[in-house]
């Protein structure tokens, strides 16, 4: 277990279903003295503990991360339909990611917690769960002092856009959530707040080494 003096997080993916829950979270929680956000627009919160910087993330190799933050939150995320093309997508879910985790490195952040997918694999045939994959085990071997890799479910909650999937995914589980439980509850869709928390718990044990979690861990973290 790593002892910590200093309390600043930082997040980037702000703006994310996720990253919008996790500033709520960080900026009413004891722990933190100072939350940052990197975003592209203004969150709109007014809050003491809020530092907001506009960054220009096809520049992010420009920006450095501050020698204070303790905790690096990465949220990025995104979609290849949203993206345009599976170069744009790559560079968004792979590319950003890997960047940051190396900015956070130099700065001797010491735990960095990330959103990837439920499925995640490099040597996957689908192109969203591979790209995910290479970008855990590029992670995973840039040696962070504490790497935490977030695998959520189809997630739950208010989009600014609409994903025909995840309404469809709400509605089923409402119905029928009685089929997602043994092998099949990591499948049970999660809602983004609870995934939040799961990140901030997992950041807060302040523990060495590389983990995975997968969905289901996530349920059992926010009863913990």
């Amino acid at each position: 277990m790593l002892t910590i003096k200093r309390k600043t997080a930082l997040v980037v993916g702000a703006t994310s279903l996720v990253g919008k829950e996790l500033v709520k979270l960080l900026i009413a929680s004891n722990e933190y003295e100072k939350v940052i956000v990197w975003v592209r627009r203004s969150l709109g919160i007014n809050h003491k503990k809020l530092q907001e910087k506009h960054i220009n993330f096809e520049k992010l190799e420009s920006y450095e991360i501050q020698q204070d933050v303790a905790h690096v939150y990465c949220c990025l995320g995104t979609t290849i339909n949203k993206a345009g093309s599976k170069e744009a997508f790559q560079r968004v879910d792979l590319t950003y990611p890997l960047l940051l985790a190396r900015k956070a490195k130099l700065a001797g952040v010491l735990q960095f917690i990330v959103i990837s997918a439920m499925g995640a694999s490099k040597d996957s045939k689908v192109f969203y769960s591979r790209t995910k994959g290479e970008m855990e085990e590029a992670l995973q071997n840039l040696d962070l002092p504490g790497l935490h890799i977030i695998r959520p479910s189809l997630l739950l909650g208010k989009r600014e856009e609409f994903r025909i999937g995840e309404g469809l995914a709400a509605m089923f589980t409402a119905i029928v959530p009685f089929l997602f439980t043994g092998v099949l509850k990591k499948y049970k869709p999660i809602p983004a707040e609870m995934v939040a928390y799961a990140m901030y718990r997992v950041a807060n044990q302040e523990i060495t080494g590389n983990y995975i979690y997968e969905s289901d861990r996530l349920f059992t973290l926010n009863k913990e």
